[in-house]
């Protein structure tokens, strides 16, 4: 299978060619997957059509997720940060998806992830394909917290074996679970497990809240206020005030938030072209971008009669003749009935 450099990535020489290199690798391993869950539905008697989710919290079709398989990366936090949008009913906040090792925080802009403006390094290899801002942490409801004082909180962490190895679940480890349960911000295991002094569980916590108001601030764009909706199953680690957030949004089902925000979202086209302003005029090339972005949607299985466009992006780009304007559009729309039902 041949990658085509401008269906998986910006402008930039070295970084386009990169993300096509990337994507190539990729392509084998993504075929492994869809096969094996089109085997597996086959072997329950299933028959469907399957999506794969892309990094910016829509859906490709499981045939476009082998040809460009690079768009998957880092579609777990965005799912996470759509399902926080749709359980809250809030569409502009900053998201925290908790979970067992760590903390990925972003920004929901109309209720999808804002996307990053730099380029993206991959195992140190600088890329331009399209990614959402992120900044990640290692803090997590697994995260293990050392003897010292003052003691050292992560990075390490026992990771999905939580319920083995944390004090409350009869284990030996001292988590941040167990901090957690200790103050009584969570209920779950056994609390009287755990023996800490007061003193000791609000050391930690306190080096914990103060991390996550860093989080708060570094990710935002502005100065002012915003609510902060608070998701994944270490939801439970983020206090109830922070710093420059207006609010904490917390809702019953936010420990599977991720899965919401796969089960719910919607199919999507981009497009991001330079376009002759001076040639054909602004309009006409808006008019044409948008077009193109929602053929690409319903190409992608978007409802023609629901396609909506979500974000117009335009860029003069002095250093070419013409009046040349990069522009970028993209289209979201809901799945067409039939795709869906089959």
């Amino acid at each position: 299978m041949i990658t085509a450099s401008h269906e998986v990535s910006g402008l930039g020489l070295l970084e386009r060619e990169n993300s096509a290199i990337l994507n190539s690798a990729l392509v084998d391993v993504a075929r492994t997957a869809r096969d094996g869950l089109t085997g597996a539905l086959a072997d329950h008697g299933i028959t469907a059509e399957m999506f794969f989710t892309q990094n910016d919290g829509t859906l490709m079709t499981a045939d476009e997720a082998v040809r460009r398989p690079v768009m998957t990366i880092g579609s777990g936090p965005t799912n996470s940060m759509r399902g926080a949008a749709y359980l809250s009913g809030v569409d502009n906040a900053i998201v925290m998806d908790v979970g067992g090792t760590s903390t990925d925080v972003g920004l929901l802009v109309d209720g999808f992830p804002r996307e990053s403006a730099l380029a993206v390094e991959v195992g140190g290899v600088r890329t331009n394909y399209r990614m959402a801002d992120l900044i990640s942490v290692g803090i997590g409801g697994g995260t293990i917290v050392g003897s010292t004082s003052p003691p050292q909180v992560g990075p390490d962490s026992v990771g999905y074996r939580i319920t083995e190895e944390a004090l409350v679940y009869g284990g030996n480890t001292l988590t941040l679970s167990d901090i957690s349960v200790a103050s009584r911000r969570a209920q779950f295991g056994d609390p009287s497990l755990v023996s800490l002094t007061d003193d000791s569980v609000e050391e930690v916590l306190a080096h914990v809240d103060e991390q996550f108001g860093i989080l708060a601030d570094r990710i935002k764009t502005s100065r002012g206020e915003l609510p902060l909706i608070a998701v994944g199953g270490g939801a439970h680690l983020i206090p109830d005030a922070i710093p420059g957030v207006s609010k904490v949004i917390r809702h019953d089902l936010s420990p599977v938030a991720n899965a919401v925000g796969a089960a719910i979202a919607e199919a999507s086209g981009t497009v991001d072209r330079v376009y002759s302003y001076d040639e054909h005029g602004r309009e006409k090339c808006l008019n044409e971008a948008r077009e193109a972005a929602t053929a690409e949607a319903v190409r992608a299985g978007a409802d023609p009669n629901q396609v909506r466009i979500t974000r117009i992006s335009e860029i003069p780009m002095t250093y070419v003749p013409g009046g040349s304007v990069r522009v970028a559009v993209k289209a979201v729309g809901q799945l067409l009935r039939s795709a869906a039902a089959r």
